[in-house]
């Protein structure tokens, strides 16, 4: 049996998330201990519970410790399956977090899953749903992946109640992302919404944006204002992507109350520009979300980034644990070149 200390680097969700997800995919036992301990609340929290039901639903798993507050789980995988399969986070805990739990054993599933989730889809500390839809997927799908999702409805904090379906196709092998230079851009795009607000909020974040981003080119950021059937709750944000002929960068920023519309526009497209002006082939919180795939991948992968996040270190120690895979950290100039090298 591995044991993982969960409170080791970013010591949050992360650690819990990816654990449980590569056990369902190596097949081997763990045991993570001191779950989030540094933190105000420690142990699991709604959205970690629906994490772990998700990849023990997909590999018929054995799990002991699953309640809220707590500090120990062990998790004992059996075969993977694919399916249809239903998750209600309960809380505004974030809808792409247990999508990115669950979709790398789904991957590796026999057939074809399908994940139906209910929480938020615009919260603090995760990707918001169109970043993972406009940003995350179309990279791994560079690597061979089939896998999209239907937004039903928006959901915000504090009461969630959004609703998304993932589709996943399993797959044989992934092939790995060689990125050592951002291409030529090919268009800038976002989408700029708000659910249950007036609309010219959604407007004015999109047209700060457009003024910032200005010197790259002609935008195509839509602006939308969602209620009825389509958002539960108030809320919105902003999510930009540049894209090259080679990579996606992205950026993103809620919006909050008592912030300014246009702040929120410009906080996003400043961060945009940053990651173009800098030279990185994957943005700072991508490259923590792919690291899991490149480990996966058949071959070495390799990418540019401006910074590497406690979220990627701690990516990196988790999946020693598991494999034997090499992380070679350049520093060049103001970029850090890392390689991934599978066993």
């Amino acid at each position: 049996m591995i044991e993982i200390d969960g409170s080791w680097g970013e010591g949050g969700g992360q650690i819990l998330r990816m654990s449980v997800a590569l056990s369902a995919v190596t097949g081997k036992d763990i045991r993570i201990v001191k779950i989030r301990a540094g933190r105000p609340k420690p142990g699991l929290a709604a959205q970690h519970l629906t994490s772990i039901k998700s990849v023990a639903r997909l590999c018929d798993a054995k799990v002991e410790g699953l309640e809220i507050g707590s500090q120990k789980v062990e998790l004992h995988p059996g075969e993977l399956r694919g399916g249809k399969f239903n998750f209600d986070v309960g809380t505004a805990g974030a809808i792409t977090l247990v999508f990115q739990a669950c979709l790398i054993p789904a991957l590796h599933a026999p057939t074809k899953s399908v994940f139906t989730v209910t929480g938020g889809t615009d919260v603090r500390w995760s990707p918001p749903i169109d970043y993972f839809q406009f940003v995350f997927l179309p990279m791994i799908e560079k690597m061979g992946v089939f896998a999209r999702i239907e937004r039903v409805r928006r959901g915000y904090y504090p009461k969630g109640g959004g609703k998304v379906v993932l589709h996943v196709e399993p797959i044989e092998k992934l092939a790995p992302l060689r990125l050592e230079e951002k291409g030529d851009l090919r268009s800038i795009g976002g989408i700029s919404h708000v659910g249950n607000l007036p609309s010219h909020v959604a407007d004015r974040m999109k047209k700060a944006a457009e003024e910032e981003l200005a010197g790259l080119g002609k935008t195509g950021i839509d602006a939308k204002t969602l209620g009825g059937e389509d958002a539960f709750g108030q809320g919105g944000g902003i999510v930009l992507w540049a894209e090259t002929d080679r990579t996606i960068l992205g950026a993103n920023s809620l919006a909050e109350r008592g912030v300014r519309a246009e702040k929120v526009g410009q906080t996003a497209s400043k961060k945009l520009m940053d990651e173009w002006k800098g030279g990185a082939t994957l943005d700072v919180h991508l490259s923590d979300q792919v690291l899991p795939y490149m480990v996966l991948a058949d071959g070495e992968s390799t990418f540019l980034t401006r910074e590497i996040s406690n979220h990627a270190k701690t990516n990196m120690w988790l999946f020693g644990h598991f494999f034997d895979v090499e992380f070679d950290k350049t520093r060049i100039n103001d970029l850090y070149k890392v390689c991934v090298r599978p066993s």
